[in-house]
């Protein structure tokens, strides 16, 4: 199977064959050239991807990625960002070995072809020259021929006519005689050029064209050869990777089965757990039976005259829990009228009330009924001193010791600073040691440099020492005071907590470090054996950076009234006020005049006119 034989007369569709399987071939280097750009544009989008889901350094997110089921998730991302760069080997791969080396042959392959086609038309051209040559020849004898007779005849023509002479004849005689002699030799080149004529034509069909069509037919097979060497190569190349591809995989797969649920629900119990006890049961109080009131001076609710009565919280007995409400809600609730508000005066004329209407006393009802009133708001704290604490955080204030977390948490952040203040020293005490060396090397060399230079330094880094160490036991001693607290782990702690008893000496406990307010904050644990009297004056100075409330709408007095008792504030007729707090139907009205005067008056009193984008306001007047 020879083109050169077969195809001895194909010379055209042979060119234009050869001419498809090159642009095949470079068709087939321009996919794989995409499919390298396709496996660079999917490992880079692999690599945003994994980059986009890894926690930020430093950050919340961080932290949280403790849990099993999150580090599996890190082990993936990293797994892909390694199956990522096996797409990136894949591309680089087919690009140095298939591509480039294509891309080579393909010119290489050109440069035959064209030289092959060359022969080839030059082959052609000679045996066309050839002809050309015999069908020159061959008229020639045909014109010689035909003239040479048209000779012959005219001289027999002249030699038979007797009116002719001689000498006609003879010339006539002697132009037939060159005619045939030209035609003799016509004839003779003629036989000459077709012989060689056959000959070159016998070379072109049998030697020239065929060993031409042999190269051809070779190197389009070379071409084949190379296409399908080049396939393989391609397979081969995506094969290389799969066994480290199957290792990332296997990696995920191993990330995955690393997941612990238990562990897990340890390290949410870790990060949350405040250390605190569940309360305990609340203890019936009868209210049938009058409580005995012990009168104090001292009191935090006392009317005009009267004794103060003192509470006492703490105790064995497990009671109420303080609630968490600013300075002025339990101010409202322990000094507030408890007495309906007297009728507005018959007349708008303020003679009309010589001395105003009068504000009702305080009624003979035992202190704990004011207590009841205010323990069932929420939310709850422990004790007066928790309020403080707890504004502070609304602010956004942070305690140095981690006061505002609870038992649990507030040792696991000293123990966190403890440790990061120790690398601190650490890194301090190298850098001594560093320049202490230095020192002596320049004692023992002063031409490296003055030792002297170093005493700054030295002493700059020893004073850093000493901060952090000062700084450190501050925070061990932190540490160890919450550890002392913490009960044990397999042991039942009892939490204490603060109850209103009537019949024990007027004196405050400190509530026990044991319940979390709800800010997050809790209060400081005390002795629980030890109690201090607190006394009007000092629950104030609790609050004393407390923010007044808000103004809800304004208000405008229709009457004088002459605020004489504790709770209530005077205003003239026509005076306009703000209004922090509506009617809870006692038929008190509580105003502000400014930041320093604030108390109740009787709602029939005033207009009230309230905002209606307030915070709890009403739409009434």
């Amino acid at each position: 199977m020879s083109w050169g034989t077969e195809l001895w007369d194909q010379f055209d569709n042979l060119e234009k064959h050869t001419q498809w399987g090159i642009d095949i071939l470079e068709k087939y280097i321009k996919f794989v050239k995409e499919r390298t750009e396709i496996e660079l544009s999917y490992a880079k989008q692999l690599r945003n991807l994994s980059k986009k889901y890894q926690p930020k350094k430093n950050s919340k997110e961080e932290e949280e990625y403790k849990y099993t089921s999150c580090k599996a998730f890190i082990s993936t991302l990293n797994e892909m960002n390694d199956y990522a760069g096996q797409h990136e080997v894949i591309s680089e791969n087919m690009a140095s070995q298939i591509i480039v080396d294509l891309a080579r042959y393909v010119q290489e392959l050109k440069q035959e072809r064209k030289s092959n086609f060359h022969d080839g038309r030059k082959a052609q051209q000679h045996i066309e020259t050839c002809w050309k040559q015999l069908e020159s020849s061959k008229r020639r004898f045909e014109r010689d021929c035909k003239e040479a007779d048209r000779a012959q005849q005219y001289f027999e023509k002249m030699d038979a006519d007797i009116n002719v002479t001689k000498a006609d004849v003879e010339k006539a005689r002697q132009q037939a005689q060159i005619r045939h002699q030209m035609a003799e030799d016509s004839k003779a080149d003629y036989s000459s050029i077709l012989q060689k004529f056959n000959h070159e034509q016998h070379e072109y069909y049998h030697t020239h064209i065929p060993n031409i069509f042999q190269k051809i037919q070779e190197m389009e097979e070379r071409r084949i050869v190379r296409m399908g060497e080049s396939m393989k190569t391609y397979a081969e190349v995506d094969r290389q990777v799969i066994p480290i591809i199957g290792k990332c995989l296997d990696g995920i797969v191993k990330a995955a089965e690393s997941i612990d649920q238990k562990n897990d629900s340890q390290l949410v119990i870790e990060a949350y757990k405040s250390g605190f006890e569940p309360p305990g049961d609340i203890e019936f109080e009868d209210y049938t039976q009058p409580m005995k009131r012990t009168v104090s001076d001292n009191s935090l609710s006392n009317s005009r005259g009267e004794g103060k009565p003192d509470l006492k919280f703490g105790g064995k007995s497990k009671g109420k829990l303080w609630p968490f409400i600013k300075k002025n809600k339990l101010m409202s609730l322990l000094t507030s009228p408890h007495q309906p508000p007297p009728p507005p005066p018959a007349s708008a004329s303020p003679s009309a009330v010589p001395n105003g209407p009068q504000s009702p006393k305080q009624q003979k009802e035992p202190l704990s009924h004011r207590f009841n009133e205010f323990m069932t708001s929420k939310p709850k704290i422990h004790c007066f001193r928790s309020l403080k604490r707890g504004l502070s955080l609304k602010l956004g204030a942070t305690p140095e010791d981690f006061s505002n977390l609870p038992p649990e948490q507030r040792r696991k952040k000293l123990q966190q600073k403890v440790d990061e203040l120790n690398k601190e020293i650490q890194k301090e005490m190298d850098q001594r040691d560093a320049i202490t060396k230095m020192k002596d090397v320049y004692l023992k060399n002063p031409q490296m440099g003055d030792p002297a230079s170093l005493d700054h330094k030295l002493a700059e880094v020893s004073q850093n020492i000493e901060k952090l160490r000062l700084e450190t036991q501050k925070f061990e001693a932190w540490l160890a005071e919450v550890e002392g607290r913490l009960p044990a782990r397999n042991e039942q702690a009892r939490r204490q907590s603060g109850l209103y008893d009537s019949q024990n000496p007027p004196t405050v406990n400190n509530c026990a470090q044991d319940r979390e307010s709800p800010d997050g904050s809790y209060t400081e644990e005390q002795n629980q054996e030890s109690e201090v009297k607190v006394l009007a004056t000092d629950f104030d100075d609790e609050f004393d950076d407390e923010e007044p409330l808000p103004a809800i709408g304004t208000c405008k007095a229709l009457y004088t009234f002459e605020g004489q008792n504790e709770g209530t504030i005077s205003v003239v007729e026509g005076e306009t006020l703000y209004v922090i707090e509506e009617d809870k139907g006692d038929g008190w009205t509580r105003i502000r005049r400014n930041e320093d005067e604030e108390g109740y008056v009787p709602t029939s009193y005033v207009e009230v006119c309230l905002d209606k984008n307030a915070k709890g306001a009403k739409t009434y007047i």
